[in-house]
């Protein structure tokens, strides 16, 4: 959406958020008790002291509301999906649908007339137009980049929601799981394992910015050497003459179904059975079974939607229970 359009939605939401107000409050300002937060940003965000109708508008910030025990009153689909990230289906299944994480619905949003939005990079990336046409509906809060620290994502969320000591709690008992495992998987000490997201007869690597990739630092398992480094908060394409350098002793492989921007509606599954079938598909790739990983049956099918993608603390947790569940 280019920005002369996104400033057109605005002036349109903003008639219509005043026509909903009735004139008592402006449009974008919080109902009712307020408290002022600053966000990563450093912006200084009105908010409601208890907000009710709270959207979430990337992977990130639903699976954090979600984790903190709140449901948004909307959210927008995963990457690759045309709804909630399947990780997330069973909790966030119902949640009303505005949209994509690259392209919000305005008008969709403006209907449910939320009390508080919160963003982050991973979605909208910091567009200001965005954002500006965002804060016309309703206090936004803006709670990370992409790339960045899910923790930190995850404090920023839960001081927008009041619900502080519950993102702390959440933060300790990661910590203590991730120590458990560490025990756990210490036998894999010389291992090294690789995360790769696979669509088409396409490969990409998941560097270590990533949440798959701090979960596998978080739990003591290594990365191979070239892939032991941050990228740009998204995964790194490897190209057909150079699937070697996906390989290591054990390779994790997800895919990310159908749908893109262009076409939302396209579908396509993330799951165990998605990643098995793109496996097979795989084996007619040169090079594929070449694989060290491959040749020592240690391809392990995941999850796309929570190991190749991006989330919060309840993405994490099930990573580390992958991780156990095929190691362990």
């Amino acid at each position: 959406m280019n920005p002369r359009s996104i400033l057109r939605l605005v002036a349109l939401l903003l008639v219509a958020t005043l026509g909903l107000a009735g004139c008592s409050t402006a449009p974008g300002q919080a109902e009712g008790p307020t408290r002022t937060i600053t966000d990563i940003e450093g912006t200084e965000v009105e908010v409601p002291v208890e907000p009710e109708r709270v959207i979430t508008l990337s992977e990130p910030t639903l699976d954090a509301v979600l984790a903190l025990g709140l449901v948004p009153a909307g959210t927008v689909s995963g990457r690759g999906q045309s709804s909630v990230p399947n990780y997330l289906a069973e909790q966030a299944g119902d949640i009303p649908i505005l949209g994509t994480v690259a392209q919000p619905n305005f008008e969709a949003i403006g209907e449910i007339s939320p009390d508080l939005i919160l963003v982050d990079g991973t979605s909208i990336n910091n567009n200001p137009p965005v954002i500006e046409a965002l804060r016309q509906i309703a206090p936004t809060v803006y709670t990370g980049y992409a790339g960045g620290d899910w923790k930190a994502n995850l404090g920023f969320v839960a001081e927008a929601v009041n619900k502080v000591a519950e993102g702390e709690q959440i933060l300790a008992d990661y910590e203590a799981k991730t120590n458990d495992a560490r025990e756990k998987l210490n036998s894999y000490a010389d291992q090294t394992f690789s995360v790769v997201r696979w669509q088409g007869n396409t490969a990409a690597m998941i560097l270590k910015e990533l949440p798959a990739g701090r979960a596998l630092s978080d739990v003591g398992l290594q990365r191979p050497e070239n892939q032991n480094r941050e990228g740009r908060g998204h995964s790194e394409p490897v190209s057909a003459e150079n699937l070697q350098e996906i390989d290591a002793d054990f390779l994790f492989f997800g895919t990310l179904g159908g749908s893109s921007v262009s076409n939302p509606d396209a579908g396509g599954t993330v799951d165990e059975s998605a990643a098995r079938e793109s496996i097979a598909q795989a084996r007619s790739v040169p090079g594929f079974t070449s694989l060290n990983a491959y040749q020592q049956n240690h391809i392990i099918p995941v999850d796309g939607s929570a190991w190749t993608s991006t989330g919060g603390p309840l993405l994490m947790n099930k990573i580390v229970d992958d991780i156990l569940a095929a190691l362990t």
